[in-house]
This record gives C-alpha cells, sequence and structure tokens, in this order.
C-alpha cells in the first residue's frame, strides 16, 4: 500500500527544455510533458528492475530524451525513484479519502474497494514496483510508512471504530480491514501473470476485474454486515 516519498522534480531554468528561456504557458506545457513521459518510462523500468537493476540511461532511452534532459529535470536517480513512488501513493491515498465519518459504510468501502481495484487494472506497474520496494526492506519509504501513512491509518481506523460503535458494521481491526483490502486488491497488479496462468488467460481483462472487484466486496462487506442503502 501505500504520500510524499522523498522530493520531486528539479527546478530549473526553463531554457534548457528548448524553450528558449520563454516561461509562459507553452514552455510550462513541454515540461510538464517531459516529466510525464520520464516518470512514466521510469515506472516501467523500475517496475521490472527495482531500483538497483534499473538505470537513468535506460529510462531516457524509453521516454525518448536525451539522458541530459532526464537529469535536468531529475538530478539523480534517486529523486527520479522518489518522484514515480510519490505519484503511485497519491492515487492511492486519495482512494481513502472515500472512508469519511458521515459516510455509509457500504458505500464508502465499496467506492475504495472499486478505486484500489481499477488502480491495479488500469496502472498495475506503479503496484509492482510498490510490492518490489516493500519486499526489499522499503529502504526509500520507511519515513513515509512510520509517519504519514501511520497517521493516516490511524485517522481512518478511527472512522470505522465509530461505524462499529453506531452498529453500522460488525467489530472488527480497522487497521487489518484496510491491510487485508490492500492485500486483495493489488494481487491483481502483483500477481497478474499468476492469475491469468490459472484462468487459461493470456491477461487480465474487463471480466476478470468485474469478477475479482464484486467477490471481494461482497466477502468484504457481507463479513462486516454492511448494507448498501437504497435510494429511492
Amino acid at each position: 500500500m501505500a504520500g510524499k516519498a522523498i522530493r520531486g522534480p528539479a527546478k530549473g531554468n526553463l531554457a534548457a527544455n528548448g524553450s528558449g528561456g520563454d516561461a509562459n504557458g507553452q514552455a510550462g506545457t513541454i515540461r510538464q510533458r517531459n516529466v510525464d513521459k520520464i516518470l512514466k518510462a521510469a515506472e516501467s523500468v523500475f517496475a521490472k528492475k527495482g531500483f538497483a537493476g534499473a538505470s537513468t540511461a535506460e529510462i531516457a532511452r524509453k521516454a525518448g530524451v536525451p539522458k541530459a534532459n532526464l537529469h535536468y529535470y531529475f538530478r539523480t536517480k534517486q529523486d527520479l525513484y522518489a518522484s514515480v513512488l510519490d505519484a503511485i501513493l497519491e492515487v492511492w491515498l486519495d482512494a481513502l479519502q472515500e472512508i469519511q465519518p458521515d459516510a455509509d459504510p457500504a458505500t464508502a468501502l465499496g467506492n475504495y474497494i472499486t478505486r484500489k481495484m481499477a488502480a491495479s487494472q488500469h496502472s498495475p506497474e506503479p503496484s509492482r514496483l510498490w510490492a518490489i520496494e516493500v519486499i526489499g526492506g522499503a529502504r526509500h519509504v520507511q519515513p513515509f510508512l512510520r509517519n504519514r501513512l501511520r497517521r493516516l491509518v490511524k485517522e481512518k481506523s478511527t472512522v470505522i471504530e465509530g461505524w462499529i460503535t453506531a452498529g453500522k458494521i460488525k467489530p472488527v481491526d480497522p487497521a487489518h480491514l484496510l491491510f487485508m483490502i490492500w492485500a486483495m486488491t493489488q494481487t491483481y497488479a502483483d500477481f497478474a501473470a499468476q492469475i491469468a496462468a490459472v484462468l487459461g488467460k493470456n491477461s487480465l481483462d474487463d471480466k476478470v476485474f468485474a469478477a475479482g472487484s464484486e467477490t471481494i466486496r461482497s466477502l468484504i462487506l457481507n463479513g462486516l454486515g454492511a448494507k448498501t442503502k437504497i435510494r429511492r
């Protein structure tokens, strides 16, 4: 699972991106386009080779930019890796905002599961990169795990405990509930090859993700005794 890992792209003179020093909207667009291409390429290379095995030269080639341009935006491989992790985490943390005190538990948890599964389906490489990082000891994200994520899990645990106290769901350990949802949803990205092989498919399609989403929602919501409100 899953805030800010480290630093983002390096700031500098926009003339280096070929805009001739024109710091207007066009220059900003060029900069953002280059950064997006580099981050997408880095995400893919890091997911396959990890931090140690990846090189900025390979990432630059995959992004279709000169290596010097890559290092203009990201001074070191560490800076680039940090920015890739940061982008992954922000998507996951944003999904956690579904869990709010005044939300219907079934709707909130159902939406959260749906969003996590959508991330696994449409952006599997970030999840695989995260898995590699954590399995390797989470050296680059320990501060985030022990600080921001820990605080956020405590915050969302308080919300879930409030639902339990109000009789909206059955008693459950809130932190472990979140761990289970992370594990269930992210396995469709991290172990997609295994799931596809067992199902006799070349890759996971919409049908597989729909069935997986429904199964996870059913297990979680039925286990908690949470019922979605029927709108009239």
